[in-house]
């Protein structure tokens, strides 16, 4: 996707803000770099650095703030399971700034300051529950914050209150649909549409819960780095994802080489923020997984678009030579008839050998053996690799309130 000259203006004024501000993180990132010489985009790729995760890391605590103390208003901060976390510093206009862009994806998902929308995504740190709750009250609509886990009341606050709106990670969406069914509850909800962040999901995944609680479902796209989540999201009548280019550049590269992958190619998703103040980002590498949606907006939208998110290059493994994204695995059971949307593989190094073992949810009266047969075969036939299959029922593998780790490595514990 191309820049316009606006946002190489404003990418330009970024870089000088920083470098006089003096943040020793971005003055050595660009102490050779002079923000006039970025006239192009072949400028802007060949002289503004990426930035990785465990950079932002080593920042820690505030070594990416680029605005006096004073002006700090609030921090947010990834979880830091794998490291130390990441704490990003807002400013007033950024907390703004992103309620603005929250209340936008609300109202593309079609949602007024007449509905009721209940935000089951954690708050404290984590970006999410605030975020969706800025951007409701910044539309007008109720809010009504469970925060996470607590699922009796939070079926009981949906009755009672007559949510129409769920905002939820889609492990957690799954979850509620499950015990909705389970208590015979669809008659007594109110629910129009759901708002799922957070974690890719698969077909079978969003067919399921659309089914169970007939509602319209949208993907939210954001990350701690970036705002949080609220950067973008598929509008009514449209599948891809718009991404809000007034306040984030979106570029998507090989993950190898780090160039541009032609329209249409799946590749990593990496973001430039354009008037952030607290915490700006330069070529951040999400390892988020998309392609560019280049077809005609339905909607007239002029947003650069992009896929669902297909997964992360570092959920990737590597079985008998074969690369495997928990994309690859939703693909040959979905074409296995009475499976469900869950799964979880084991990958495991048995007498000197990796073996993949996945576990499969079925439906009820389906034949398992045929299941198991149908999922090794079409393994076979696509990626030349035989998994050992088990079939279990539905509700069988555990859930999550959070998030699903779909592929558990042990090779290397």
């Amino acid at each position: 996707m191309k820049l316009t000259e606006k946002q190489l203006e404003q990418i330009r004024a970024q870089i000088k803000r920083v470098k006089e501000f003096g943040n020793p993180f971005y003055t050595k990132r660009f102490a050779n770099v002079n923000p006039e010489d970025i006239k192009t985009q072949e400028d802007f790729e060949n002289l503004v650095p990426f930035v990785t995760k465990q950079e932002l890391r080593d920042a820690y605590p505030l070594g990416l703030a680029t605005v006096p103390e004073e002006e700090i208003v609030r921090i947010h901060s990834s979880s830091g399971t794998t490291g130390a976390p990441v704490v990003i510093p807002y400013t007033k206009k950024d907390v703004e700034d992103w309620a603005i862009m929250f209340a936008r994806c609300y109202e593309l998902a079609g949602i007024t300051n007449k509905d009721r929308i209940q935000i089951t995504p954690g708050y404290g740190l984590w970006t999410a529950g605030i975020g969706f709750q800025a951007g409701c009250e910044r539309l007008g609509a109720m809010a009504v914050p469970m925060g996470p886990g607590n699922t009796e009341k939070q079926l009981q606050m949906m009755q009672d209150l007559k949510s129409t709106v769920i905002c939820a990670t889609s492990s957690y969406a799954l979850l509620l649909a499950e015990q909705v069914e389970a208590r015979g509850l669809k008659d007594k909800i109110h629910l129009t549409k759901g708002v799922i962040g957070s974690e890719r999901w698969g077909e079978k995944m969003r067919n399921r819960i659309q089914s169970i609680l007939g509602i319209e479902l949208y993907d939210i796209y954001g990350l701690t780095e970036c705002y949080g989540p609220g950067i973008g999201i598929n509008a009514v009548g449209d599948d891809a994802i718009s991404i809000f280019d007034d306040y984030v550049y979106i570029e998507i590269l090989d993950p190898q080489t780090g160039k541009p992958v032609p329209e249409g190619q799946i590749g990593e998703i990496t973001l430039t923020t354009l008037v952030k103040e607290g915490a700006p980002l330069f070529r951040f590498r999400t390892h988020d997984l998309a392609a560019f949606v280049t077809t005609p907006n339905p909607t007239g939208l002029k947003y650069p678009r992009i896929t669902q998110i297909l997964g992360r290059s570092d959920d990737m493994v590597k079985v008998k030579g074969n690369i495997i994204f928990p994309s690859t695995i939703e693909d040959v059971i979905k074409g296995v008839p009475g499976t469900s949307s869950e799964y979880r593989a084991l990958i495991e190094h048995v007498d000197g050998k990796d073996k993949m073992t996945l576990s499969v949810e079925v439906e009820g009266g389906t034949d398992r053996t045929e299941v198991a047969l149908a999922i090794a075969y079409n393994f076979k036939q696509k990626y030349n690799m035989t998994p050992e299959v088990k079939v279990v029922g539905i509700g069988e593998l555990p859930r999550s309130e959070k998030k699903t780790k779909r592929i558990e490595d042990k090779r290397f514990d």
